[in-house]
């Protein structure tokens, strides 16, 4: 399969992947892989500020003219084409997030009826519902329903007090950081701890990395998520300067795999044990690395089928497809450009990445960080440096400790 990374004429829709011969490519023998992971958004307005947000803050503003939530026969619609989709590919098993904005401003209600509508449309299939929430309205109400249908919970939190509320601010004012303690000291109660799905946090330069991990990590929690802030060539993340060689996110994190890495047990933290299980040999699992197929679809309050929706961080349009599921299959969406290009792993990659030798682990980054106005996608992440320097440091770390077992006699 030969994927032409080049871009004619100019502007967003004619840079790469527009250029993606798709009939070519199926008929060399390609086949896309099923959607396994469901984003609804249930809600697209949010009660917290944050400046650092994909969705408010950055290109895409569409949320403008979208419902605030998603009307029940929108979700009723979505919901048939979710199992329409797991019944025609025979899967077993798919991943339906409730997101926003934030999810719990739909209420108790809405949230019920998505999951049971998802569930409904797919009898047979192991419908595993999740909710990615602020938690500042997080409440007994609330998981008290999740526990009844079986909906886990994870909650974004930055850190310590001072981390969180620098970025998480309430609308009008004031931080969120109590509320949040409060709810997880909720739900990682005892009555309500099997819900806990984990944290989000989203790296901050300024906090001090020791005490944002030991925030994080007093929660006790299944897995933590460490979220590069994110960022285009074009509008580059705080810190990353393009050209500069420092590496302050590497550098950032470092410290934290090296006591990920030597001081268990401690939670999960996803990009760590992604890159390990890369360099393992094994496939990763996540977005961020790696060169797996992507295999999730996100669907708007108005039942527009797009692409992730942190592309809204490239430039405005940015994840649209064109699709809708009032008259559309998720099937066609496999066949777009945009989503198949996060399908075709190293085709995918820019001409900078293919000599790399990380690229298998690294994977180009996450696919947003990608962006640069006039090549499109078809660029190492903004992040490159970055990765590059965290890959090597895990490799670094990882190949004597392999030796030294190969060493160690067997057994007996």
């Amino acid at each position: 399969m030969t994927v032409d990374l080049g871009s004619s004429g100019t502007g967003a829709g004619a840079e790469w992947p527009g250029s993606l011969d798709l009939p070519g490519m199926l008929a060399s023998g390609w086949r896309p892989v099923p959607f396994r992971e469901f984003v609804l958004k249930v809600h697209s307005r949010c009660d917290l500020a944050c400046d650092y947000c994909y969705m408010y803050e950055m290109a895409d503003q569409s949320w403008r003219g979208r419902p605030a939530a998603m009307p029940e026969h929108v979700l009723d619609a979505a919901a048939a084409r979710i199992g329409e989709h797991a019944t025609a590919h025979g899967l077993d098993s798919i991943d339906l997030i409730l997101h926003g904005g934030e999810p719990l401003l739909a209420g108790p209600g809405r949230l019920e009826r998505a999951v049971t509508a998802v569930r409904d449309a797919a009898p047979g299939v192991r419908v595993q519902a999740c909710v990615q929430t602020n938690a500042v309205r997080l409440d007994e109400r609330f998981l008290d329903l999740f526990a009844r249908l079986d909906v886990h919970v994870g909650v974004s939190l930055d850190g310590d007090a001072a981390g969180h509320d620098r970025h998480r601010r309430r609308r009008g004012g004031g931080g969120s950081h109590d509320a949040v303690a409060a709810a997880l000291r909720l739900l990682t109660s005892a009555r309500y701890r099997h819900l806990f799905d984990g944290l989000l946090c989203t790296i901050d330069l300024r906090n001090e990395p020791d005490a944002t991990y030991d925030a994080l990590m007093a929660w006790g929690p299944p897995s933590v998520d460490f979220l590069l802030p994110h960022g285009t060539w074009a509008e580059p993340p705080p810190g990353r300067i393009p050209g500069d060689p420092s590496t302050p996110y590497a550098d950032w994190l470092i410290p934290l795999f090296d006591r990920w890495y030597r001081e268990p047990p401690a939670g999960e933290v996803r990009l760590f044990g992604e890159i390990v299980r890369l360099l393992l040999g094994g496939r990763s699992t996540s977005e961020s690395v790696g060169l797996s197929p992507v295999g999730m679809v996100v669907i708007e309050t108005d039942g527009s089928i797009e692409q992730v929706d942190v592309l809204k961080a490239a430039f405005p349009g940015a994840p649209e497809t064109g699709l809708h599921v009032d008259r559309d299959p998720l099937d066609a969406a496999l066949l777009t450009p945009g989503i198949a290009a996060r399908q075709i792993g190293a085709e995918a990659l820019a001409p900078e990445c293919l000599g790399c030798r990380v690229r298998a682990v690294c994977g180009g980054g996450l696919y947003a960080h990608r962006y640069r106005p006039g090549r499109g996608f078809a660029n190492p992440s903004v992040y490159c440096l970055d990765l590059y320097r965290l890959i090597d440091h895990v490799r670094g770390v990882l190949v004597p400790d392999l030796a030294a077992l190969r060493q160690r006699p067997s057994p007996g």
